[in-house]
């Protein structure tokens, strides 16, 4: 059964820019379906403030072809052994909305338990760059509203030089995350999600787009000196 990995990892500086030009994560790894290696952001920051990109804080996600592939990788790959030491999670696709090439969507979908069951979300794009002001206007209050939500439990932005940008969340309960996606939580301004959703749908911000759900299934690790940030049902 396909399987998702969503990792944090802290490189030397060197490292996490030579990952930038040079990936190293190969494409013929046996087992990988895809594999997005970006460099990590923190949501909301002002777009020139030297807290919004991080360089050495590197995030990585992938698509497997079952849980094995992963776990070789993990032990046999150099720089697989560098992301076993670090933190990751390991997920199980339930829906997807938009398009994006590279993965390939499971036609088996987990189910939660109930809507009170945590959750993750994962948001990808190829931006058009003649978008990004526009981008950044409807985004930034986006990311400040899933930073501050009390509904989340970690969540960071990341990019991928020139136009790959992401986002990563994991939520204490289904019913948290959907309520502030339609703007029903209890929280000040809870329509900006759904008022950039309306503005991407009415001029597109970029080439390809998909935000993806997923149970989480096991984590592994610690990132920042904590751990265990799925929530217990």
């Amino acid at each position: 059964m396909s399987l998702f990995s969503y990792h944090l990892v802290k490189l030397p500086f060197f490292d996490a820019m030579k990952g930038i030009f040079s990936n190293p994560i190969a494409k013929n790894t046996k087992g990988l379906i895809h594999s997005e290696y970006m460099t990590a952001m923190t949501l909301g920051a002002p777009i020139l403030s030297t807290s919004r990109i991080l360089p050495g804080q590197v995030a990585v996600f992938m698509q497997w072809e079952n849980e094995r592939a992963l776990e070789n990788y993990l032990k046999e790959d150099r720089f697989g052994r560098r992301l076993a030491k670090a933190w990751h999670v390991r997920l199980s696709f339930i829906r997807e909305w938009g398009k994006f090439s590279g993965f390939e969507i499971p036609k088996h979908r987990a189910q939660l338990e109930s809507s009170n069951a945590p959750v993750v979300a994962v948001t990808i794009a190829r931006m058009k760059p003649l978008a990004l002001p526009r981008f950044i206007h409807w985004g930034r209050p986006v990311e400040k509203l899933v930073r501050d939500h009390p509904g989340t439990v970690l969540s960071l932005a990341s990019i991928n030089f020139p136009n790959t940008v992401s986002t990563f969340s994991i939520w204490k309960t289904e019913k948290e995350m959907t309520d502030m996606v339609h703007g029903h939580s209890a929280v000040e301004r809870p329509q900006r999600h759904s008022a950039a959703m309306k503005e991407r749908e009415r001029k597109n911000f970029h080439y390809e787009f998909t935000t993806l759900r997923f149970k989480p299934l096991s984590e592994f690790g610690e990132w920042k000196g904590q751990s265990n940030f799925i929530p217990t049902t």
